[in-house]
């Protein structure tokens, strides 16, 4: 066996103490040290973290070379990170969905405060970042996901006459109840139907392989969001508001929900934050400011992002094109990375599930 080179032993107890931004943790609390090498001239650090991090390392190198300056002693050394998305816990009478490692929601207290966006940048996030991603637009009487995705016209097919094959857009699954009906058709739907429909949706579409599906729910908290929680298996939630005071009581009501079906809110997103003038650059707090911020402090979650009030935002997600794939180095496509980093690194550190490591036990009567 090998013994450790004082120049390894030192980095990787430097490495221990380092707090990721995203996670709050420390690396050794993440278990996310894998492997540190100490060469003649040369450090070589391999960190695993459990949320997509594809094009993480930019943003992370610079904060970890300043961590182990100390250690390093002028030494070059490289930084190797991965992914290891493992499924996390969901509502104790539910079981997880077969291939599906978590499934997070999207939410909001009313309509039109931008979730559906909101929900589609989230998914291609994760998807630009390395993860294997599904997006279910679960919005019954308004669903917009196939028109943001670029899907407008197609229809899902099913080989088997069973399941349905979900289509693709921009590297994410998609599925819609707007695949299957004109798009003028109004869905005159009591919510007993509406609840029937999406959990057929959810479980005959065969979505593969996933690390994350992320379900833009209907809005509001009625009886059919509240049948959908106890419902579906859900890793964790997150909360869209503006930060005008009418959204954020809603917001509050939609947080209280989860709440009650013990689904761990992973944050709040404030939508509409502030907007830019394109000409002069001047900031104007359209629907206030701080809003987003006080009600996270007031429940204790995490504050995923402040997203603008932009026209091209709403121009991306109008063409098909979501932000995140119409301008993924912009500053906007940069916020949207920023905020699902955010919301996987607080999916990251709650509990795992177990269930799946265990058998499955049949007891037959001879």
């Amino acid at each position: 066996m090998n013994a450790t080179s004082p120049v390894e032993a030192v980095v990787r107890d430097r490495l221990k103490s380092f707090v990721d931004p995203y996670l709050g943790i420390t690396l050794e609390e993440a278990k996310a040290i894998r492997e540190v090498r100490a060469g003649p001239d040369e450090v070589a650090v391999e960190l695993a973290l459990g949320f997509p991090c594809a094009d993480y390392e930019r943003e992370l190198r610079p904060a970890l070379q300043e961590h182990l300056a100390p250690a390093l002693s002028g030494a070059r050394w490289s930084l190797s990170l991965r992914a290891e998305i493992v499924p996390h816990a969901v509502q104790k009478t539910l079981k997880p969905l077969d291939g599906v490692k978590n499934i997070v929601a999207v939410a909001s207290g009313k309509g039109g405060v931008g979730k559906s966006t909101t929900a589609a940048n989230l998914a291609l996030a994760w998807a630009a970042q390395g993860a294997r991603v599904g997006l279910l637009d679960a919005d019954i009487y308004g669903p917009s996901q196939p028109q943001m995705m670029g899907l407008g016209g197609q229809r899902p097919t099913s080989p088997d006459g069973r399941q349905l094959i979900p289509l693709s857009a921009y590297g994410v699954a998609v599925m819609s109840i707007g695949f299957m009906i004109d798009v003028e058709q109004p869905m005159a739907w009591r919510g007993p139907m509406v609840t029937q429909a999406l959990t057929q949706l959810l479980g005959d579409t065969a979505w593969g392989a996933l690390d994350y599906l992320v379900v833009d729910m209907p809005p509001g908290t009625g009886d059919i969001q509240l049948t959908l929680c106890q419902r579906v298996p859900v890793a964790g939630a997150v909360i869209v508001t503006t930060p005008q005071d009418i959204a954020l009581l809603d917001a509050r009501k939609g947080l209280k929900m989860f709440e009650k079906v013990a689904v761990p809110v992973l944050g709040v997103v404030e939508n509409m934050s502030a907007h830019v003038c394109p000409a002069c650059g001047h900031v104007e707090h359209v629907f206030g400011s701080g809003g987003g911020a006080r009600m996270a402090a007031e429940y204790g979650v995490e504050l995923l992002g402040e997203l603008p009030l932009d026209l091209r935002i709403r121009e991306d997600a109008d063409g098909g094109r979501p932000t995140v794939v119409a301008d993924p180095e912009g500053p906007r496509g940069l916020l949207y990375r920023q905020m699902a980093r955010r919301a996987a690194a607080r999916l990251a550190i709650r509990n795992k599930d177990y269930s799946r490591a265990f058998p499955k036990i049949t007891v037959e009567s001879t």
